[in-house]
């Protein structure tokens, strides 16, 4: 809906710019990937890479931990519009797209005690051509 103002701009030809990131002038700044960042895992409370969980996820996908990067829910805006990696999120739930594949699991400590979040996570790996994950 336009204002009265907004009309006024525009017949004296002043057009007005809405910010993309506005966070950013309020002190955020945006989130750079490293060139070789393959993964991306989302959560409130990430999980040390350590974690054996982890370790298999990231072994069946052929990642090194160097490669992830992981970030709360109030970073994910700040990444730019495009990157060319997965995203895992972790307990979190995100419109933002990663390259097209994107994991969504429960947060970590159910996803280690439940059974059925585990096949979910595997069955939604398996769901993705394995030549995705496969260059080193």
């Amino acid at each position: 809906m336009s204002t009265r103002r907004d009309w006024l701009l525009q017949q004296m030809g002043i057009t007005q710019y809405q910010l993309r990131r506005p966070r950013v002038l309020q002190g955020e700044i945006a989130v750079t990937l490293a060139p070789d960042t393959r993964l991306v895992l989302v959560a409130e409370h990430a999980p040390a890479l350590q974690e054996p969980l982890i370790r298999d996820v990231l072994h069946a996908l052929n990642i090194q931990p160097s490669q992830v990067m992981t970030l709360t829910p109030e970073q994910l805006p700040m990444l730019p519009e495009q990157v060319d990696c997965a995203g895992w999120l972790l307990g979190v739930e995100s419109e933002y797209t990663f390259n097209g594949i994107t994991f969504s699991t429960a947060v970590f400590n159910e996803l280690i005690s439940s059974g059925a979040a585990k096949r979910a996570l595997w069955q939604q790996m398996c769901n993705h051509d394995s030549h995705l994950f496969s260059h080193p």
